[in-house]
């Protein structure tokens, strides 16, 4: 039936489709293009049906047989080494299952740039020196184009519509379209302030919405955000109700619910370790039941009386003998013969050559070669004659020859560790040829530059020409075999590193006997080699053992094969050879090529050599080339797969019989058993099986033995899979220079059961993994090189290849061009595979592959893949002779230099043994004994600062106008105040009687013009100035509440303006002042689109105040009375009001001028925003209360001139400064490669007794760290770089001030830390984290460290929220609607147990105390507070408690291009925003590696990556990092994403 159906076609038309297929894939032709003359071509033999018009975007039709006529000779993708019909039908056997399943995979994002760059013009052509066993030709093979034309479109979120969007727009997809939100959650702007500031989030009453929140805040050194202000409502659980939640996120929370593989057994928790627990066993995992094996001895090697005593004296007799006998005959890339190399010719050059390396390098007395040094041989793959005069040459002067490949550029893939070998072999002298010479890299002035890692090398040219005649007199030692080494072979394993395995001569002359004994070889025989002639099976069968029996080599170069890959089987043809050498690649390439050839004939072949029949692959290969060339001449018996290895040699080869009637042997094998090392016997019916053929019997005079491949090299049982070992004398000897590696291979003893050795002879382990079977064939299934060892399970790398090449290969995967291997993550391996996608391949098609791989691996060989990485084709790393160059593919993975165009991460799925989640234990409640200051067996952590005592004659004052007041009749001319310029010129400055003055004025304006009562508000919209200071004392002079405010900016009103106007409305402001330029702004076109600018309060301008003074100046009456409100937004983006008394203002005054020492004969530089916080306190109230001088640098003016704040510091020779973490960060960035330059301008920082920073977090010790060293050389010691911190219950808390211990720095176990548990740990030990003391706790300030659930006070080290209690606490959050009460819980908090009398602030923030070994002035110990973070910030993830800081400060680490990283929960998964910094095409090289350290760091799978640009990250004025906001940018689609990366 099948003929039948097929007969239509003629054969023209099938050569026609043949190849139409061929330049599909290469890329010659589109899909659609294909599609079109393919239809137009069968369109005549096929008609369609009836009806089938009108559906154009129905596949075209094509009948069964003409699959299996493809199937046969197919032209696609695909690497024939992993070709098998049977796995390509179980691989779409087990997509056809998920299709019911229905697994949507949310699909990644990526901005239109990173699209474009996979369009055609990205590419280069393909390379035209291919060929190693990793090259896949151009082959292909589908099991039938209906197959996957009408493949499932549901499979991949195909329904997801296009995922580019242009790099511009602001609604590109940081996670999905925004057009495909779940609809259930519509977006709703709710305006309501009913609800108190949430600051801490600890309310139990979750039912009020948050007012708005601060959108922009304003930044230094940042690009202004590209998102606005957005309503947030959280229900009790965080998760918002009202935000625009992405299509994607939600896919890719309902997949991770779906099923999945049952975990191993979890870690258990034990105090804080989390054990990681050694592999059990699977019960039902199958388990070797046969008798131990024995070992298996090869046939004796006949002693044949004319073998040679050595390859020298074969060379010397068939030189002189039969001189005009062809040796070698080499062809052009026509296929031409180029030259014909006689033995008579070889002998007579390789005499030549070994005289001119005795005597003609160096001096007579001091030649640069002796006999047994060692030598490099560089000779290109297409000139075997050369390599061939040079070999004999070689071994005629005695010397080692050392075949290396010939380096293109400096930087070759792998030339680094050649190099390495050269060195270690000492070798100082290359031989080369004229034309390789020539085309060798050269420096300027005409040599060759030394490559990298490589020895000083002489280049040697070694053609007749250039070499001087040997005397008549001289002529070579001709020895018999001995153990000299006759060459040294180099070998590339798993790591890239390079071995050189040394082969003795008497090993190099078995060898060659033992090949000709199992391959029959006979004198003048031809034979036709494909493979590298420099080493493994090319060298033994086409330079050596060719010699031995003076036989005729035709060698074809790869060069021949990528323009005419049926070159060989012509030539096979045409010199009637007997034997030819191939790789499985080479038959599949003449498979592809073979257009009913009529003038050739394989029939003269008595052998065809299969050289990678190691790799279980290449039987599918042999078996459809015996299918298609029998009608040729080609017998079965004639396919003879062989085993080697570098360090054994030929292991074994299946002998050329005449009785074709005795059939190979094969055997289909259980994956999953062989994932076991067991032998199972299985039926090609099932979709997870292994054919294997044989690769014949042990080689005469060997014997062969299967070890276990780890520990001690133990027997296999029979039907186990393990190590082959071989005892021959035809092995390698060591690797050259390496003792130690030489014992562990070449002098294995293996032992039996028993205990006794198996020989005493020494075994070589041959690296090839397999069993001996019935007969004593020897079955392969793999390399140890490809192993990857996955949860105690064993997978070949080759069988992960042939899965993912039997999906969709022909439309996808560039010449089969994959990469597989495994990476070390939570100590176990995990796969990554690595393809190179075809130019024309388009986004859905690509992750559409990738869904299908990952299924397909899954349910064959039931592992997970780590990650799963596409590259532009011709991108990934080659070896010489262009297949993929696995170690430099890994090591660019590890290091994000890959550069791919789609990444699919699938951690969740194949990371089974995380810790177990914390299960909480109850805490001590009342109910523990408690003893004094003892609890649970701890001292209880509580501490103080110094007493507040009452000595200045400013203290008798109760208000802070009043103190004005004083200063200004006491020392009117006294200057307070003097700002700085952006040049660090005095723009304007301030005395007592000036402020005092202005102040009056301001008081004037507000009564007369404003019409204002006691007690209204004001707020006061000011640049960073003395106009603000000004404005804030008018403002108590008429007995009003200010509220300083930062004003909108004036390049990005539409996102800053809408802060104001919020605060504005929610202090309840009845007037608004400000300077004439932001009152001009505030009416601007651009602000009145914004706001409504009816709403206003009125807005008075200071710019021109009245000259007359206010009738009376107000005084307070009650010190408990509000002095004025302090507005700022938490890093979580709540909006909070704090109330501060006229008492609490006094109180915080006295504690700074006390810790810090001011008094009116000092000056200090600030440079803060004065908005809120510390930073107001220092700018506008202690210089008033203490009466020193505040030179004043507005932190903005930094970002034209970065330099200014120390400039001002080191020229006004101030003593104590305090700036924020973002100013200080600018002056790290923009003035490290300065400090020459600043210290030639005079800038000394040597004067410096104390820089503070100004924060609301823990110190970040890296940024001082780096400031104090980067200006160590100005003279900055150190010691004087601190930390203050404050919250918004107490603007201050520590302050490190000028006396005291220097801060202290401890390491804690982060892992307790995630428990809430503090364990102090050495420097430097695993998973330490360095936490620096927060600075010197105030005076008048007491602190203890309380649970925050059970509000018990807790021990010594032990983490809690940090309570504090003192004079100068704010009374209470402000909201304008009289509902305060709901948040007194932070500012009158009382413990539970012990001291239930006194009332505490809760700060929010987590941290501990504990007491040092230093003394403080008091000469009592010192109690040191440590900050770890805020209790709101904090994340709860599979139980524990994670700090957003630690995580980004991993991600930070992990590549030199990320800038800047925030990370916040979304739905129980970790999303994680990096900042890059170089090309877009280097986004995607971040995903693994980010993925990657948050797991082996923190144990925490991350959910999703979204790389942006710079600047994206919302940073507030203090330098902190708004998560919050970003977090509502991401799901609403806002920050336009380079890519965003969904892990499985």
């Amino acid at each position: 039936m099948a003929e039948r159906e097929a007969s239509p076609l003629p054969l023209e038309v099938r050569a026609r489709l043949a190849e139409l297929e061929l330049e599909l894939s290469e890329g010659d032709i589109t899909q659609k293009g294909y599609e079109k003359k393919r239809s137009k071509l069968i369109r005549a033999y096929f008609p369609h049906p009836g009806g089938m018009e009108g559906m154009s975007h129905r596949p075209p039709f094509a009948p069964p047989s003409a699959a299996r006529f493809h199937r046969r000779r197919s032209s696609g993708t695909r690497d024939e080494r992993y070709r098998s019909d049977v796995h390509s039908e179980a691989v779409q056997a087990v997509l056809a299952r998920h299709v019911e399943s229905n697994v949507a995979v949310p699909m990644p994002s990526k901005r239109r740039s990173l699209v474009v760059q996979t369009s055609m013009d990205a590419y280069t052509p393909p390379d035209s020196s291919s060929g190693s066993e990793e090259e896949a030709g151009p082959g292909n093979d589908m099991p039938g184009m209906e197959h996957w034309m009408t493949r499932p479109a549901h499979l991949g979120p195909a329904h997801l519509g296009s995922t580019s969007s242009s790099s511009s727009s602001t609604q590109s997809g940081g996670s999905g379209n925004a057009g495909r939100l779940a609809d259930s959650l519509a977006h709703t702007h709710v305006e309501n302030h009913s609800a108190p500031p949430d600051v801490t989030g600890y309310s139990s009453d979750s039912s009020h919405s948050r007012p708005h929140s601060e959108r922009h805040i304003g930044t230094i050194a940042r690009n202004t955000q590209k998102y606005g202000n957005a309503e947030r409502m959280e229900t009790g659980d965080g998760v918002p109700v009202s935000s625009r939640v992405s299509a994607k996120i939600q896919q890719l929370v309902n997949t991770l619910k779906m099923p999945r593989r049952p975990p191993l057994r979890e870690f258990f928790v034990d105090d804080f370790e989390e054990l990681l627990e050694v592999q059990q066993p699977d019960p039902k995992q199958p388990r070797p039941e046969g008798a131990e094996m024995l070992a298996v001895s090869g046939e004796a090697l006949g002693v044949v009386t004319n073998w040679p005593p050595s390859l020298e004296a074969a060379l010397q007799r068939w030189g002189t003998i039969s001189p005009k006998a062809p040796c070698l005959t080499s062809l052009d890339t026509t296929g031409k013969p180029l030259y014909v190399l006689t033995y008579g010719k070889l002998w007579s050059r390789s005499i030549k050559l070994a005289y001119n390396i005795l005597h003609k390098l160096g001096s007579k007395q001091e030649p640069m070669l002796r006999p047994g040094d060692r030598v490099a041989l560089v000779f290109p793959n297409n000139d075997p004659v050369a390599f061939m005069v040079a070999f004999y040459g070689c071994l005629l002067a005695e010397v080692v020859p050392v075949p290396i490949e010939v380096p293109l550029t400096r930087k070759d893939a792998g030339s680094q560790q050649i190099g390495f070998l050269l060195g270690s072999c000492g070798v100082t002298v290359a031989l080369t040829s004229d034309a390789c010479h020539k085309g060798l890299p050269k420096s300027a002035t005409g040599e060759i530059p030394q490559f990298r890692g490589w020895p000083k090398l002489l280049w040697f040219v070694t053609e007749s020409k250039h070499l001087s005649k040997p005397p008549r007199d001289w002529f070579p030692h001709i020895k018999d075999a001995n153990s000299d080494t006759a060459y040294i072979e180099y070998k590339t394993c798993k790591d890239g590193s390079v071995l050189g395995v040394t082969v003795m001569r008497i090993a190099l002359l078995t060898h060659c006997q033992s090949l000709t004994q199992s391959c029959g070889y006979t004198e003048a025989e031809t034979i036709v080699n494909v493979l590298d002639f420099k080493k493994d099976v090319g060298l033994w069968h086409g330079i050596l053992t060719s010699v031995m029996n003076m036989m005729h080599v035709i060698s074809v170069p790869y060069s021949l094969m990528k323009v005419n890959p049926l070159s060989w089987i012509q030539k096979v043809y045409h010199f009637k050879a007997k034997v030819a050498c191939v790789k499985s690649r080479d038959m599949h390439w003449a498979l592809v090529a073979h257009r009913e050839q009529k003038d050739i004939s394989l029939s003269s072949l008595r052998m065809l050599l299969v050289a990678d029949g190691s790799n279980p692959w290449s039987i599918s290969s042999c078996d459809a080339f015996l299918n298609v060339f029998q009608s040729k001449g080609l017998r079965s018996e004639v396919i003879c797969p062989c085993a080697s290895s570098p360090e054994a040699l030929t292991v074994a080869i299946r002998r050329p019989v005449e009785d074709s009637s005795q059939p190979p042997g094969r055997g289909v094998l259980s994956m999953q058993g062989l994932s076991y090392s067991v032998v199972r016997v299985d039926t090609e019916e099932r979709l997870s099986v292994l054919t294997v053929q044989d690769v014949g019997t042990v080689m005469p005079g060997a014997v062969v033995c299967v070890v276990k491949p780890e520990g001690v090299p133990l027997l296999c049982k029979t039907d186990e899979i393990g190590e082959l070992c071989v005892c021959s004398v035809a092995t390698g000897t060591s690797y050259y220079g390496l003792t130690g590696m030489t014992k562990n291979t070449f002098e294995v003893f293996p032992v039996a059961s028993g205990g006794g050795l198996v020989s005493e002879y020494a075994f070589v382990r041959t690296g090839l993994l397999g069993f001996v079977g019935p007969g004593g064939l020897v079955f392969i299934s793999g390399k140890m090189d490809g192993l990857i060892m996955v949860s105690g399970r064993r997978h070949n790398a080759d069988d992960i290849v042939a899965t993912a090449l039997a999906v969709e290969p022909m439309k996808f995967v560039y010449r089969g061009r994959i990469a597989v291997f495994s990476v070390t993550v939570l100590r176990d391996e995990r796969i990554v595979v690595v393809a190179e996608q075809r130019p024309d391949s388009t986004e859905e098609d690509s992750f559409q592959w990738m869904s299908r791989v990952l299924q397909a691996i899954d349910s064959i060989h039931g592992v997970g893949v780590f990650c799963l990485g596409l590259v532009p084709a011709n991108t990934l790393p080659k070896t010489p002779l262009g297949g993929i160059h696995l170690s430099e593919t890994k090591q660019l993975y590890l290091e994000g230099g890959l550069h791919p165009c789609n990444v699919l991460m699938c951690p969740h799925t194949c990371v089974t043994n995380l810790p177990k989640p914390r299960q909480k234990q109850p805490e001590i409640g009342p109910a523990s004994v408690m003893v004094g200051n003892l609890v649970s067996g701890k001292r209880i952590a509580m501490a103080s600062g110094r007493d507040l005592g009452q000595t200045d004659d400013n203290d008798q004052f109760l208000f802070l106008s009043e103190v004005l007041q004083w200063r200004s009749q006491t020392t009117p001319d006294h200057i307070l105040y003097t700002l700085l310029s952006s040049r660090g010129l005095v723009s304007s400055s301030l005395t007592c009687l000036q402020l005092h003055k202005r102040a009056e004025r301001v008081a004037a304006l507000l009564l007369e013009r404003g019409g204002l009562q006691e007690g209204d508000h004001i707020a006061l919209v000011y640049p960073p100035g003395i106009d603000l200071i000004a404005a804030f004392y008018g403002c108590l002079y008429a007995g009003c509440v200010p509220i300083t405010v930062r004003p909108p900016h004036p390049q990005n009103i539409s996102t800053t303006l809408p802060t104001v106007k919020m605060i504005v409305e929610v202090s309840r402001s009845a007037c608004v002042m400000t300077t004439a330029v932001i009152c001009k702004l505030l009416r601007s076109k651009e602000a009145v689109a914004t706001v409504d600018i009816r709403n206003w309060p009125p807005v008075l301008d200071t710019d021109d105040l009245p000259k007359k003074k206010p009738p009376a100046l107000y005084k307070p009456c009650n010190p408990d009375a509000l002095a004025y409100l302090d507005f700022s937004v938490s890093t979580t983006g709540m909006l909070a009001g704090v109330q501060m008394s006229h008492n609490a203002v006094g109180a915080f005054c006295r504690s700074v001028k006390l810790q810090c020492e001011l008094y009116p004969s000092r000056e200090v530089a600030i440079c803060l925003d004065p908005y809120c916080g510390l930073g107001f306190v220092l700018w506008c109230l202690c210089s008033v209360y203490s009466g020193h001088q505040s030179i004043l640098i507005p932190p903005v003016e930094l970002e034209s001139n970065p330099a200014l704040w120390l400039l001002a510091v080191s020229q006004l020779r101030v003593r104590d400064t305090f700036c924020s973490y973002s100013v200080m960060e600018l002056c790290t960035k923009g003035l490290g490669l300065q400090t020459e330059a600043l210290k030639a301008r005079g800038l000394d920082l040597s004067r410096v007794r104390a820089c503070v920073v100004v924060a609301e977090e823990r110190p970040r010790m890296s940024l001082t760290h780096s400031f104090s060293k980067l200006f160590k050389d100005l003279g900055l010691h150190p010691r004087s770089v601190s930390t203050a911190f404050g919250c918004r219950v107490n603007l201050a808390i520590c302050l490190q001030g000028t006396s005291g211990p220097d801060p202290t720095t401890v390491y804690v176990d982060m892992r307790a830390l995630r428990h809430d548990r503090v364990r102090l740990v050495e420097r430097g030990s695993p998973h330490s984290l360095p936490l620096m003391e927060s600075g010197k706790i105030l005076p008048g300030v007491r602190i203890i460290i309380a649970n925050p659930e059970t509000k018990g006070p807790l021990g010594d080290s032990h983490l809690g929220e940090i309570w504090v209690h003192s004079a100068h606490n704010g009374s209470g959050y402000y909201s304008g609607y009289g509902e305060e009460v709901l948040q007194s819980d932070h500012f009158t908090s009382r413990l539970s147990f012990g001291d239930t009398s006194t009332i505490w602030a809760r700060t929010g923030y987590l941290g501990f105390l504990r007491r040092t070994e230093l003394t403080d002035a008091s000469g009592e110990r010192h109690d040191a507070l440590y900050v770890v973070g805020a209790l709101e910030e904090a994340m709860e993830l599979r139980g524990m408690r994670y700090h957003p800081i630690d995580i980004e400060t991993s991600v930070i680490r992990t590549h030199k291009n990320i800038m800047e990283c925030a990370v916040f929960p979304w739905t129980n998964l970790l999303v994680v925003v990096i900042e890059l910094e170089g090309s877009e095409q280097e986004a995607l090289d971040l995903v693994p590696m980010v993925t990657k350290a948050v797991l082996e760091e923190h144990y925490l799978i991350v959910g999703v990556v979204v790389v942006t640009d710079i600047g994206v990250i919302p940073i507030n004025s203090r330098g902190e990092k708004q998560r919050m906001h970003l977090r509502d940018g991401f799901l609403q689609d806002q920050l336009d994403p380079i890519y965003v990366a969904y892990n499985m």
